[in-house]
């Protein structure tokens, strides 16, 4: 018997548990891919060449499970979505991740990262205003929201504005970080990587929103994932041969952390994330899954630090900590949003008791009595 309630405690410890598990899958996975993109980049590949690879590798190691998986659930490819997946292809594949690696290259991939932690506060914005986010002032989830939101972009300025001294990391002395060698991340660094990272955020936050509205009329997340990158690979070439035309080397792949690189962000960070991100969203909506990119820049800063020697200053710990604090804050109100959404959904058995009772009170019965003196009832709604 104790077994028994055991395995039912554990089992729906998991179910409620599945949607934590995957966000914090996908920002291990978006972590590894910084570290390695941002060495990819330092050896020299070119950011627009790599989104085109990227999302190719993607495209082949999708599009197989899309066509077997979702051959029943597809639904039929209308003009109206066909457009969509267009919008969709160009605000994330192309532009987001093309000035995010941009940003990367003119600062670090822990400062690249952390900037990114603004990405729920936008999403949270854009999300309120296509009213797919609830918000009511007068209670104190509401204000959780708001406030965290202000908090979080309060803390990305400070990270960008406030360098603060030098901190040395015991496995850090001694080595040199090839970034600080030859960019020299100074504040005009900070700011330029700062405002390409920023646009993309917005249209990281737009791709967001606009997949949870897609899914509603096309609810097929593998075939709106091979979708995706698939025109992404199109749309990202046509930008790569024009930024980079007359450039024929920079398309060569060599045997090294380039190749890594490009088959660990396609699988990875396009085709298991959108596709990941896509099921999430179906049932907490785009701002909970942005709400854990902390986790992510936790990680990056740890490995950033000891594979690529990034070096750690005070005032953009001080600014991490604040965006940390703000992104606690919105997550904790949309929690008690959630909570507050279940505690109202009636179960079915209730559901159907509670109509039974309603329908048993609107009958009533009226009785006549004949001229023979028998007596005879009637049910009348």
């Amino acid at each position: 018997m104790n077994k028994h309630v055991e395995g039912k405690r554990l089992s729906e410890f998991f179910r409620k548990g599945k949607p934590f598990f995957a966000v914090i899958f996908l920002q291990f996975g978006f972590a590894g891919m910084d570290v390695i993109s941002k060495v990819a980049l330092n050896e020299g590949m070119s950011n627009y060449v790599f989104v085109v690879y990227r999302h190719a590798v993607a495209t082949v190691a999708m599009a197989p499970f899309a066509m077997v998986l979702d051959k029943k659930v597809r639904p039929k490819m209308t003009k109206s979505i066909f457009v969509k997946l267009m919008l969709l292809a160009l605000l994330e594949p192309v532009i987001d991740q093309n000035l995010y690696f941009l940003g990367m290259e003119a600062t670090t991939a822990t400062f690249a990262v952390s900037m990114t932690n603004v990405l729920p506060a936008i999403t949270f914005i854009m999300a309120y205003i296509l009213r797919l986010e609830a918000v009511n002032l007068k209670n104190i989830r509401s204000q959780a929201k708001v406030v965290g939101t202000i908090t979080t972009v309060a803390g990305a300025m400070l990270m960008t504005l406030v360098k603060g001294p030098l901190l040395e990391l015991f496995w850090t002395r001694g080595r040199n970080n090839i970034n600080v060698i030859h960019n020299g991340v100074d504040l005009h660094h900070s700011l330029k990587g700062a405002i390409m990272i920023t646009v993309g955020c917005f249209s990281w936050s737009g791709f967001m929103v606009l997949q949870a509205i897609t899914l509603k009329s096309y609810p097929a997340e593998l075939s709106l994932t091979a979708w995706i990158c698939f025109l992404g690979t199109i749309e990202g070439a046509i930008v790569a041969l024009v930024m980079e035309r007359g450039k024929a080397a920079v398309w060569a792949v060599k045997w090294d952390t380039t190749l890594l690189a490009t088959l660990y962000s396609g699988v990875m960070c396009s085709g298991l994330a959108y596709y990941i991100q896509g099921i999430i969203m179906k049932d907490r909506g785009p701002v909970f899954v942005t709400a854990f990119s902390p986790l992510s820049m936790i990680i990056v800063a740890i490995m950033g630090s000891i594979i690529l020697a990034e070096q750690t200053y005070l005032g953009r710990v001080l600014g991490a900590i604040v965006i940390v604090a703000g992104l606690y804050m919105v997550v904790w109100g949309k929690s008690k949003d959630n909570e507050l959404s279940i505690g109202e959904q009636l179960s079915p058995e209730k559901q159907i008791s509670e109509k039974e009772s309603e329908e048993n009170c609107c009958q009533k019965v009226i009785t006549i009595k004949s001229s023979d003196g028998d007596n005879q009832t009637a049910d009348v709604q």
